[in-house]
């Protein structure tokens, strides 16, 4: 079968979950053409190779703000832009469609990316927006737009448990009748558990749009002397610098960890201090760990992800401007770490079996 595989560019957790899906195709026999752009599109050309087509093609703008009020507030005032873009993605995939003969049609949260004629399915694991605090009124308008926006796809593709899981309210009692359209495939981790010695103390990755990724790195960096005398490895995320690896603070610094050393990483780490993306749950999920989140400042999913595993005792949360390692990383080194899950393998074969029947 011939797929048309759209994926979304709003950092690279869409492209990473995705990229265990387009192999799985590409295993299968299956001709796989690529629509993404940005540093989505450079991963999986990097990754795949000539296993694939790839087309670049522009996404949604990304009015990024330094607090999650401001983030809708931008948003909001975007909404024209981001309209007109699904009609020209729409445009675009039914000519794609006529000329190339796709035979499926799989968009990972970009929702232009979708046919009338061809079986189309959507991977998206916010049914409903959490909205800050002062726009919290309008999270039930937003989830019937958002349906309404995917009503053309024959199925959308939840990346979570149906009963339990770890998006919370993100993707359960939802406002919304969703008709049945919404299924829940199972967690997407591209990290796999390993069998290795958990000889690493505390393992810190940063990440996160800038400023705030530099004001992460400048907190932690602050503070790391005081974890002495465990063990701990700390990964700047700057793949944009030369790799570089030195001592801080009694600290291992790394610039940046390629896929394979920070799946490595991450397996022998007893705790994990990061953000609380839900692609980085997921692969804390898949490997069961303890951890320290502290989400992106103006990012609501985050902090709402944080909130909730920390209500369920699963993890510490705090805030970035109040992180203090000397009292929080003890407070999660208690914590009962991710509950565990249906491995991601399974999820592949749910996959598999959804969109080629």
């Amino acid at each position: 079968m011939k797929f048309l595989f759209a994926v979304h560019d709003w950092g690279l957790g869409h492209a990473t979950r995705d990229l265990l899906l387009i192999r799985a195709l590409l295993d299968e026999g299956h001709d796989v053409t690529v629509l993404t752009t940005g540093r989505a599109l450079i991963l999986l050309r990097q990754e795949l190779g000539e296993r694939c087509e790839f087309i670049e093609y522009p996404d949604i703008p990304k009015p990024l703000g330094r607090t999650a009020f401001g983030f809708y507030v931008r948003m909001t005032l975007s909404m024209p832009a981001v309209f007109r873009r699904f009609r020209l993605e729409r445009e675009h995939t039914r000519r794609l469609c006529q000329e190339r003969g796709f035979d499926r049609v799989v968009s990972d949260s970009r929702m232009g990316v979708v046919s009338t004629e061809v079986p189309s399915y959507y991977i998206f694991h916010s049914l409903r927006q959490i909205m800050p605090r002062p726009l919290r009124l309008f999270g039930p308008a937003v989830e019937r737009n958002q349906r309404e926006l995917m009503a053309q796809a024959r199925q959308i593709l939840v990346p979570d448990e149906e009963n339990g899981g770890i998006a919370g309210r993100l993707c359960h009692e939802t406002d919304c009748d969703w008709s049945g359209r919404a299924t829940y495939i199972g967690i997407l981790s591209s990290i796999e558990k390993q069998d290795v010695q958990e000889d690493i103390d505390v393992f810190i990755s940063i990440s996160g749009a800038e400023p705030q990724r530099s004001y992460f790195e400048q907190k932690i960096l602050a503070q790391v002397a005081g974890l002495a005398p465990r063990k701990v490895v700390v990964t700047l995320g700057r793949p944009d610098m030369p790799y570089r690896q030195w001592k801080f603070g009694g600290a291992t610094i790394h610039t940046y960890l390629d896929r394979t050393k920070q799946q490595n990483m991450l397996n022998r780490a007893q705790l994990v201090v990061t953000r609380s993306g839900y692609t980085t749950l997921m692969e804390l999920a898949e490997l069961g760990k303890r951890s320290l989140l502290v989400p992106t400042v103006g990012q609501s999913e985050q902090e709402y992800l944080a909130d909730y595993h920390h209500a369920k005792g699963y993890a510490h949360a705090v805030r970035q401007p109040q992180l203090d390692l000397l009292r929080d990383v003890p407070l999660a080194e208690k914590t009962s770490g991710q509950p565990k899950v249906r491995p991601t393998r399974e999820t592949i074969h749910r996959f598999l079996d959804i969109v080629t029947n």
